[in-house]
């Protein structure tokens, strides 16, 4: 037991110890993470005591996750790629870096306009298809929502690019501005409901609005928002490009998974996917801050000691992925005992019912279980992330695809709702033995990566 004081002591005491510097990186994004969740907590809570399980809720989320299902892939390239990319321009040409961030952004901006115009041009005619299934109490309220909730592809493309940003400065500023949509919603609904007409659409443009520009602030203050570029005159757009293929690929095929919980959902009658959603954000506040938490404090860590050429990276990774498997268990065990008396305590008054609080509470007990695989997943990506395997990450996103559209298929005609949220915990499982192949059976290829 001395010994393992003494090991802890002396990494205390060396300040450029790697465990200390993820280490310090997972407590303050953890911090702040607490802080936007909590703020996620109290708007779902709004949410639950205005409109509780119902056809409204259904069609908020649906619409709401559909647009940011391509902004989510944006963000995840942007956060894999480019802080590599950023930390290899400090080294080898920091010159070069501000006209690069200059013209990324201005790609962003053209992003966001297709997406944006995308949405409200093709969502109207998607939400009519016989195939998805809608209610038609939840479609016609889907199609209103559609109308004004577009600029959020714009305005989420800029949040993503922004938080990116902050995120390879090694700043962690972008997760505490994570809880500005979700306070702003908040206030629309609870003190603006007879000022502001349809409070569930303005309120959430006007927290990503406010989202983008805390972010934007933030970065002009430090002059790392200077100019906007759009013609790609950087060296350095080739290896983005390069990077990017295969990263677009397994993002969009990996990210698709949240999506076929919508389609399997919304077939099985309607308050199924209020239900569901109620559940996942109770869930969302432990993946969260161990999603953030985790890749925002070892992703920069493990780039930089790829840049520097260091070889320990593997023995760091396998620390701390056993680390995060201890972590889950504990948050397994705690959360499972304290799942209904935090769906009472969060959402039952209103509209949200006592039968209510049963039902979330079931499928939030089944959807705990994918936290034993995810934390420990995460570590892996980033190893993965910074020695730019992206190849790797793009074939476990397709494996994620693949074994989510089969489980889910094998268990939701007998086990219902109960049956998508296994089919999730399976794909998670299976994710974890093919990174961990990736990372650890495949240890000597990857430290041969450049």
């Amino acid at each position: 037991m001395s010994k393992v004081f003494q090991k802890i002591k002396q990494h205390i005491h060396r300040m450029d110890s790697r465990h200390l510097q993820i280490a310090s990186g997972f407590l303050w994004v953890s911090l702040f993470v607490l802080v936007g969740k909590l703020a996620g907590a109290a708007k779902e809570m709004a949410l639950a005591w205005r409109y509780g399980v119902s056809s409204t809720v259904d069609a908020y989320v649906f619409v709401l996750n559909l647009i940011n299902w391509p902004v989510s892939v944006w963000f995840s390239i942007l956060c894999v790629v480019i802080l590599p990319l950023f930390t290899r321009l400090k080294a080898d040409a920091a010159d070069e870096l501000p006209r690069f961030r200059a013209e990324l952004l201005g790609l962003t901006v053209l992003i966001g306009f297709v997406l944006a115009g995308a949405c409200w041009l093709l969502f109207p005619t998607l939400l009519h298809s016989d195939w998805l299934g809608l209610p038609r109490a939840s479609l016609e309220y889907a199609i209103k929502m559609t109308e004004g909730l577009a600029i959020l592809g714009l305005l989420g493309a800029l949040i993503s690019f922004f938080s990116a940003c902050l995120l390879a400065a090694g700043r962690h500023l972008n997760t505490l501005f994570e809880a500005i949509p979700a306070l702003a919603l908040l206030l629309a609904l609870v003190l603006l409901p007879g000022v502001m007409p349809e409070p569930l659409i303005w309120g959430t443009i006007a927290g990503y609005a406010l989202h983008v520009a805390a972010l934007g602030y933030s970065l002009s203050q430090r002059g790392e928002l200077r100019t906007i570029g759009f013609v790609q005159r950087s060296p350095a757009w080739r290896f983005f490009w390069t990077s990017i293929g295969i990263m677009a690929l397994g993002q969009a095929l990996g990210s698709l998974t949240s999506l076929i919980d919508q389609f399997f959902a919304i077939g099985l009658g309607e308050g199924v996917l209020s239900t569901l959603s109620y559940a996942y954000r109770i869930l969302a506040l432990l993946l969260g801050l161990g999603a953030a938490a985790i890749s925002r404090a070892t992703l920069p860590v493990f780039s930089e000691v790829v840049s520097k050429g260091q070889t320990d990276i593997a023995k760091l990774t396998l620390r701390w992925t056993i680390l995060m498997v201890c972590l889950a268990l504990l948050v397994l065990i705690g959360s499972w005992l304290l799942a209904p008396s935090a769906v009472s305590l969060l959402f039952e008054r209103g509209a949200f019912t006592s039968a209510d609080t049963r039902s979330v509470s079931s499928i939030l007990r089944y959807s705990l279980f994918q936290i034993i695989f995810y934390f420990p997943s995460l570590v892996m990506l980033s190893m993965l992330a910074a020695q730019r395997r992206y190849t790797l990450i793009a074939a476990s996103g397709a494996m994620n695809l693949l074994s989510k559209l089969l489980f889910s298929a094998l268990l939701v005609p007998t086990l219902g709702v109960n049956g998508l949220v296994l089919s999730t915990v399976l794909m998670y499982a299976a994710s974890f033995f093919l990174l961990a192949w990736f990372v650890f059976g495949t240890s000597s290829i990857i430290a041969k990566t450049p």
